[in-house]
């Protein structure tokens, strides 16, 4: 088996929105992924963009991905917000998911951020056993807050 850790490219952003839906598939969320590909590549690629993402590819498939962006806390500085890990399901177990997450480290890292910061359903046991080989630590005292497009237009 032979990986290949690379930076997103444009071209890709039709494969990671199939593995975005697969994510939102395991999540329990399908009918939630309704970001196009338009925008999606615009987020990524176009004049300012927003997120930036590494790919495990094998055999020039791409097989997971973890996406992030700059979140900045006004109590911490600039850190990294980790919104999306995700190994296809047949390639779970296989170390990619390490690969990807150890190259966000190492960005992490170039950039100088002052952290990694992301989010973990309390269900997902495979998830959260795999970020406690990190010591990565859990915090149970906040709570998840949104409004959607469709809450803020009726404000």
């Amino acid at each position: 088996m032979s990986i290949t850790i690379r930076t997103a490219v444009k071209a890709d952003c039709n494969r990671l929105l199939e593995l975005i839906q697969e994510l939102a598939i395991y999540e329990k969320a399908p009918l939630e992924v309704t970001v196009s590909l338009e925008e999606f590549e615009n987020a990524g690629f176009g004049d300012n963009p927003v997120w930036k993402a590494f790919l495990a590819e094998e055999n020039g498939i791409i097989q997971g991905f973890g996406l992030y962006y700059i979140r900045y806390s006004t109590w911490k500085g600039c850190r990294m917000y980790l919104e999306d890990l995700l190994v296809t399901e047949k390639m779970r177990g296989k170390g990619l998911g390490k690969m990807i997450f150890d190259r966000l480290i190492e960005e992490a890292k170039e950039k100088n951020f002052k952290g990694i910061t992301w989010q973990v359903l309390d269900w997902n046991d495979p998830a959260i056993n795999f970020y406690e080989k990190y010591n990565a630590e859990f915090d149970s005292g906040w709570i998840n807050v949104s409004l959607s497009n469709d809450q803020i237009d009726k404000l």
